[in-house]
C-alpha cells in the first residue's frame, strides 16, 4: 500500500513523504489532509508559492510536476510521493524569469512567481506556442495589480528568444 493509499482511510494521521524538490531529494512527515502548497511553505521554506485564493483559482501557487504547470493548493502532498518538483526558488534565470525583469511584467508581485512557473511550463510544453496558446495558458493565472499585455510580452520574449537558439527553458 502506497502512502496516498493509506492516506485515505484517516485525514489526521501523520506519514511520511519523498520526494525531489528543487533537484534535491527530501525526506518529510505530513498529515494527509495538508496540500502540498503548505508542505512546501511550512516544511521547506519554499515561500515562493503564495496562498492566494487556495482553492485553485488564481494560480499564486503554481509549481512544475511533471513538466506541467501544477496549481500546488489543489494537490495532496501525499499524492507528491516519489514525485519531482520544481518551484520559482529552482529555476535560477530561467528565460520567463529573466523577461519578467525585462519587461517589468509585475508590479505587487505576489502572483509573478505563479505565471513564471507557468510560462516555464508552457516553454516546455509548446516551444512554437502562438499569440493564442500563450493567451489560454495565461488564463489559469490572475493579476489583479498590472494588465496582461506585459506578462504576455514577456512570455513571447521568451519564446522568441527560444526560437532564435537561445536556452529553452533554463533549469528545471
Amino acid at each position: 500500500m502506497n502512502v496516498l493509499e493509506s492516506a485515505s482511510s484517516n485525514s489526521n494521521a501523520i506519514y511520511p513523504l519523498e520526494m525531489e524538490v528543487n533537484g534535491e531529494r527530501r525526506w518529510l512527515w505530513v498529515r494527509a489532509a495538508e496540500t502540498l502548497l503548505h508542505t512546501l511553505r511550512d516544511h521547506l521554506g519554499l515561500t515562493g508559492c503564495k496562498p492566494g485564493c487556495e482553492n485553485g483559482d488564481c494560480g499564486a501557487c503554481t509549481v512544475i510536476l511533471k513538466g506541467l504547470p501544477m496549481k500546488s493548493c489543489l494537490m495532496l502532498a501525499v499524492e507528491a510521493d516519489g514525485q519531482r518538483i520544481t518551484t520559482i526558488e529552482g529555476l535560477k534565470h530561467s528565460p520567463v524569469q529573466e523577461q519578467f525583469v525585462r519587461k517589468q511584467a509585475f508590479q505587487c508581485g505576489y502572483c509573478t512567481s505563479g505565471f513564471i512557473m507557468n510560462g516555464h511550463g508552457l516553454l516546455s510544453a509548446h516551444p512554437d506556442a502562438d499569440p493564442e496558446t500563450i493567451r489560454l495558458w495565461l488564463e489559469s493565472n490572475i493579476c489583479r495589480c498590472t494588465s496582461y499585455e506585459e506578462i504576455h510580452g514577456a512570455i513571447m520574449a521568451a519564446l522568441a528568444a527560444n526560437k532564435e537558439g537561445g536556452p529553452a527553458t533554463g533549469s528545471s
